[in-house]
């Protein structure tokens, strides 16, 4: 089974425009994010999912200097752009993130491919954000191209369209699903990007990690804000938009 991580990236998010190219230590975060997820060992594939719009140019740019795959499509329709990416790539397994999430873990990324894998007869989706135990920016969702065309197929409603999985999620009675949970819930935590809150929250990490070791984990970020539990309240009061 070829298994493709496809990463969608735009440069016109609402709230922090611009976001995946913002810079930490000279470098745009979706490099940072790229650099990560390459490292994953159950994962064939990178694909960056973006969108036709000239702002967007820039993405590509990264994606050709970096040699990572790329696929142009809907910029609402993420959903088409997903299934599109997907088919052009030749997926068999598709494994969904998103460019909001630059310290991603891809020994997390690894650990839900695998529990997908091995029990693929078992369940159409497993994510880690079913039952949120991760840090949100952690996330990743796994299910196979045939689910992903069903759903491409049949999805009707914009927050399907736009969200890529609330379809699957949303009708338990049709796919059979799972979550790959941590054994503590560190879920209040958020490394994820889209607000200038976060964004400082993240380079306040990767300033302090990254010329350490390019490689850090998850739990290493866990110990650097148990040092610096003020961190943690910079984007606290943030929300997460709803679907």
């Amino acid at each position: 089974m070829k298994t493709v991580i496809i990463d969608q990236a735009r440069m016109t998010s609402t709230r922090l425009p611009g976001k995946v190219m913002k810079e930490v230590l000279g470098k745009p975060l979706l490099e940072y994010q790229i650099e990560r997820l390459k490292r994953t060992n159950e994962a064939d594939e990178l694909v960056i999912a973006t969108t036709t719009n000239n702002t967007d140019q820039p993405i590509v740019e990264i994606c050709k200097r970096l040699g990572v795959a790329y696929y142009r499509g809907s910029e609402e329709d993420v959903l088409s752009r997903y299934y599109e990416a997907a088919t052009k790539f030749g997926a068999d397994v598709v494994v969904r993130v998103t460019s909001d999430c630059p310290l991603i873990d891809p020994t997390v990324v690894d650990k839900v491919i695998k529990h997908y894998k091995d029990n693929w007869d078992k369940y159409d989706y497993v994510s880690n954000t079913l039952t949120r135990t991760y840090p949100r920016g952690m996330d990743t969702e796994v299910f196979s191209y045939k689910v992903l065309q069903e759903v491409y197929y049949n999805a009707q409603e914009q927050p399907e369209r736009e969200h890529v999985t609330p379809y699957i999620c949303w009708h338990p009675e049709r796919y059979k699903l799972d979550n790959v949970s941590h054994h503590e819930n560190q879920s209040h935590h958020r490394w994820t990007v889209d607000t200038p809150e976060d964004f400082e929250l993240i380079k306040l990490i990767l300033q302090d990690l990254y010329p350490v070791s390019n490689k850090f984990t998850w739990l290493d970020v866990l110990n650097l804000l148990n040092e610096h539990p003020e961190w943690v309240q910079i984007n606290a009061s943030v929300t997460q938009k709803e679907i």
